[in-house]
C-alpha cells in the first residue's frame, strides 16, 4: 500500500479510502440493497487491513447510522489501535425527520450529531468531520464557528467538506482565516472520467488551499468498470454512486466514446477497465485518495493493483481526449 500526506497536515492515508456507505443494517425499503450485514462486511473490512488501507469514510445517514456502528464495532473487534486508522464521518443529511432540528448544519445540529457519530463508532474522536453538503439556511459563520468548536473540543481532528462549489468553498475557507478557526483540510468530490467539471474551478482551489482531494464515484457508478455491451450487471467500485447513478442504469450518449476509449486502453494494457480507470486517478498528482465502495474482497484487490499501473502521456491522451462538458451537478 502507498500513503500520503492528508492534503496540508502531518497525517498519513493510504491512496485507497475504503467508502463503508455498504455496511449496515439492511433497509426494505432500500431500492437499490446495497447494505451488507456484518458478516459480509467483516470479510471486506478484514481484507482491507490486510492490504494496508488504513483510511476509512463513513457517514451519520449512511444506513441511518448502523454503517458508523458496524465500523466502530469492526475496529474494536480485529482490536487494532486506534491510532493507526483513520476514521472519518459526515453531518449534514435530516437523521431525525419528526424533528425540526433533525438535519442541517446548525449549531444545535452539528453539535448534537457529533455526539451521537461518536456514540455509535464507540470511539472520543474522528479523525476528520465532514459536512455532507452545505446548508444553504444556516449562516455562513455559524458552521464554521461550529465545526471550529467541533476541533477545539477535541472530538474531531480535522474538518472537510463534500460536493461543493468552488466559490462556496473559498467563502468558509476565508470566514475561518479571518476568525483564526479551523479550516476544511480536504474535500469530497465526484470525479471520474466521465464526469471532470471540477477541473475548471474547484481542483484548481484545492491544489492552491493545499487540501486533500478524495472523489467519490470515482467509476462513474460502474460506468466506467465495463463495456457498453454488457449487461450492465455489475457491482461498482464508487460509493454514494451506488444511490445517485446505478450502474443498471443507461450511458449518457455524450459518455460513450470515453468509455469505449477506455476499453481499448485496458485492452492494450491487460488490465480491467476499472483497474485502468483508477490508474488515470492515481497517476494524477492532486488526488490524495478516491473512495472505493465496500462491494466486495475482489473490489479492493482489484483497486489496490491499481496503483502500480502508470500511464503513458499517450495512454492519459487516449483517455481524456473524447470528453464533452456536464452540466454541473
Amino acid at each position: 500500500m502507498q500513503y500520503v500526506k492528508f492534503g496540508n497536515t502531518g497525517m498519513d492515508v493510504s491512496r485507497i479510502c475504503m467508502g463503508c456507505m455498504n455496511f449496515g443494517e439492511p433497509d426494505p425499503n432500500d431500492i437499490f440493497n446495497v447494505a451488507k450485514d456484518y458478516d459480509e462486511a467483516k470479510i471486506i473490512f478484514e481484507r482491507a487491513i490486510e492490504l494496508g488501507i488504513n483510511y476509512f469514510d463513513t457517514a451519520n445517514v449512511y444506513q441511518m447510522g448502523s454503517s458508523e456502528e458496524y465500523l466502530g464495532r469492526l475496529i474494536r473487534e480485529f482490536g487494532l489501535d486506534r491510532d493507526t486508522i483513520v476514521v472519518a464521518t459526515k453531518v449534514g443529511f435530516d437523521m431525525r425527520p419528526e424533528n425540526p432540528n433533525g438535519g442541517g448544519l446548525s449549531r444545535k445540529n452539528i453539535m448534537a450529531e457529533i455526539d451521537h457519530s461518536l456514540k455509535r463508532l464507540g470511539m472520543d474522536y474522528v479523525d476528520v468531520y465532514q459536512i455532507h453538503r452545505l446548508d444553504p439556511l444556516t449562516p455562513l459563520e455559524e458552521i464554521m464557528e461550529t465545526l471550529h468548536d467541533v476541533v477545539k473540543s477535541g472530538k474531531a481532528r480535522y474538518i472537510g467538506a463534500s460536493t461543493i462549489f468552488a466559490w462556496q468553498l473559498e467563502r468558509l475557507q476565508n470566514i475561518a482565516d479571518i476568525n483564526h478557526w479551523s479550516k476544511f483540510t480536504s474535500i469530497q468530490m465526484q470525479y471520474n472520467l466521465i464526469y471532470r467539471e471540477e477541473e475548471r474551478e474547484l481542483l484548481p482551489l484545492c491544489r492552491d488551499r493545499k487540501m486533500a482531494v478524495v472523489p467519490w464515484s470515482p467509476l462513474a457508478g460502474g460506468r466506467c468498470a465495463q463495456p457498453l455491451s454488457s449487461s450492465n450487471d455489475t457491482d461498482d467500485l464508487g460509493d454514494l454512486s451506488m444511490l445517485l447513478s446505478p450502474a443498471s442504469s443507461p450511458v449518457d450518449e455524450i459518455d460513450r466514446a470515453v468509455i469505449e476509449n477506455l476499453e481499448t486502453a485496458a485492452e492494450a494494457r491487460g488490465c480491467s477497465m476499472a483497474q485502468e480507470a483508477l490508474a488515470w486517478m492515481f497517476n494524477k498528482d492532486y488526488i490524495t485518495a478516491p473512495i472505493i465502495g465496500a462491494a466486495s474482497v475482489e473490489h479492493l484487490e482489484e483497486a489496490v493493483n491499481a496503483l502500480d499501473i502508470v500511464l503513458d502521456d499517450d495512454e492519459i491522451q487516449l483517455l481524456e481526449a473524447s470528453y464533452v462538458p456536464h452540466e454541473k451537478k
